[in-house]
C-alpha cells in the first residue's frame, strides 16, 4: 500500500455528479512500487515504469522536491500517478515530469479512460503548490491525446514520434505494403553483407557481459554521432543507461542488438520490449561500414524480429529523421505543454512564444528557460 501524508490528502469537489479523485502525496517511491507497476502495465508506457522513474531520480533528481501524487477513486482504487517534481527555482520555479531529458514519452500514468481525471488531478496539485511553482512544463505528452486542452495549457512545441502498427501482420505482409524499391533495399543490402562477410546478429542477453556490450554500444554511438546533445549517450546519461539496462535485462525488457561482421560489431541497436511493443531508443554504427548500410540492415532486422515475435507495434520514438518515415505508417507526435501559474508564469510563457520567432540560438536559450 502506498504511504501517504494523511494531513495533506484532500478530496477536490465534484463535477458532473462524479466524485473527483482524492489526492495522495507519495512520500516514498520505494513503497509505491507494487501499485505503480500494476498501473503501468495497464497504461503501457516504458518511460513511466517504476524502474525508469526511480533510476532517473537517482541519477538526476539531486534531492529536489518531489510532488509525486496518486489520484484515487472513492473506493480507494488507483486511477493515476502524477510523477512530477520541482526541477528549478531560478530564474523560474518550474515543475516537470520525472524522466525528462532521457525519456521520450512522459505524462500522467493512467489508462486512457482516466485521462480526464488525471488531468484534473494534475491541475489540482499545481493549484495546491501555486506558491512554489510559476510554470509547469509537460514534455513528451502524446500528441494524439489532447493534454493541452485538458490541462488548460499551451502546446509550446510539437515533435515527431513515428510508429509502425504491426497488429498481427507478417514480415512478408509488412514488406508487401512498401514500395518495390524499399523491398529490394531491405533484401539486397542484407544479402550483399552476408555474401561478402560472416554476418551475425547477436542479442545481448548475458548479465555478465552486459557492461562490455554497453561499452560497445557507446563506442559505436559516439563514432556515429559524436557528442551531439540530442543523441547523447555520454557522461551522466551513459551512467543512467548502464543502470537502467541492467534492470531492464532482469525484467526481460532489454533489446540490445549487434550486427557483427567477421566477428566484430559494426552496428548496435538499443531499445526495449514492453507492453507488446518494441521501443527503438538509439543506434550506433562504425562509419567505416557506412556505404554498406549496416544501420539500415540492423534496423530492418530489429523490425523483422518484432514482427516475427508478435509485437503489436514498433515505436521509432522521438525524432523526424527521414529513414523513420520509410518504416513507420503514422506519427501521433509528442507535445510540450506549458501551464503558467501567476504573473511570472504567464510572462515566461509569453517569452517562450516570442522565442519561436527569434533566430534559433537566441530562441533555443529562451525556450530552455521555460522548459
Amino acid at each position: 500500500m502506498l504511504r501517504s501524508d494523511d494531513s495533506s490528502a484532500t478530496v477536490i469537489g465534484q463535477r458532473d455528479e462524479e466524485p473527483e479523485p482524492s489526492l495522495q502525496p507519495l512520500l516514498d517511491l520505494e513503497l509505491a512500487k507494487e501499485e505503480w507497476a500494476k498501473l503501468v502495465d495497464r497504461a503501457g508506457n516504458l518511460f513511466s515504469t517504476w524502474e525508469w522513474t526511480t533510476t532517473w531520480w537517482r541519477h538526476f533528481g539531486r534531492s529536489r522536491p518531489l510532488l509525486v501524487t496518486a489520484a484515487r477513486a472513492a473506493d480507494g482504487s488507483l486511477l493515476a500517478i502524477l510523477p512530477i517534481y520541482l526541477s528549478a527555482t531560478r530564474p523560474l520555479r518550474i515543475a516537470r515530469f520525472i524522466g525528462h531529458g532521457v525519456g521520450d514519452q512522459l505524462g500522467p500514468i493512467c489508462e486512457s479512460l482516466h485521462r480526464q481525471a488525471a488531468a484534473h488531478a494534475l491541475r489540482s496539485v499545481l493549484a495546491q503548490h501555486s506558491r512554489r511553482c510559476d510554470v509547469f512544463v509537460g514534455d513528451g505528452l502524446p500528441g494524439d491525446e489532447g493534454w493541452g486542452p485538458m490541462l488548460g495549457g499551451t502546446v509550446l512545441r510539437r515533435t515527431s514520434c513515428p510508429v509502425l502498427r504491426i497488429d498481427g501482420a507478417s514480415w512478408d505482409e509488412f514488406l508487401a505494403a512498401r514500395s518495390s524499391n524499399f523491398r529490394e533495399q531491405v533484401r539486397s543490402r542484407e544479402r550483399r553483407l552476408a555474401r561478402a562477410h560472416k554476418l551475425r546478429y547477436r542479442l545481448a542477453d548475458d548479465p555478465n557481459r552486459l557492461q562490455s556490450d554497453l561499452d560497445s554500444l557507446f563506442t559505436l554511438h559516439e563514432a556515429r554521432w559524436g557528442e551531439r546533445r540530442s543523441y547523447s549517450l555520454h557522461g551522466a546519461r551513459a551512467e543512467f543507461h548502464r543502470d537502467f539496462a541492467a534492470r531492464a535485462l532482469e525484467r526481460g525488457w532489454l533489446r540490445l542488438w549487434f550486427l557483427e561482421l567477421d566477428g566484430r560489431a559494426a552496428a548496435a541497436w538499443y531499445g526495449f520490449r514492453f507492453a507488446g511493443a518494441e521501443w527503438y531508443y538509439q543506434m550506433g554504427r562504425d562509419p567505416a561500414w557506412e556505404r554498406q548500410s549496416v544501420g539500415f540492415v540492423l534496423l530492418a532486422h530489429s523490425i523483422r524480429e518484432a514482427v516475427n515475435d508478435g509485437m503489436r507495434e514498433y515505436k521509432l520514438l522521438l525524432g523526424d529523421e527521414p529513414y523513420k518515415s520509410r518504416f513507420a505508417d503514422e506519427d501521433p507526435g509528442l507535445e510540450a505543454v506549458v501551464v503558467p501559474r501567476g504573473v511570472r508564469g504567464r510572462a515566461a510563457l509569453a517569452g517562450a512564444r516570442a522565442a519561436r520567432r527569434l533566430p534559433q540560438p537566441i530562441g533555443d536559450r529562451l525556450l530552455s528557460l521555460a522548459g
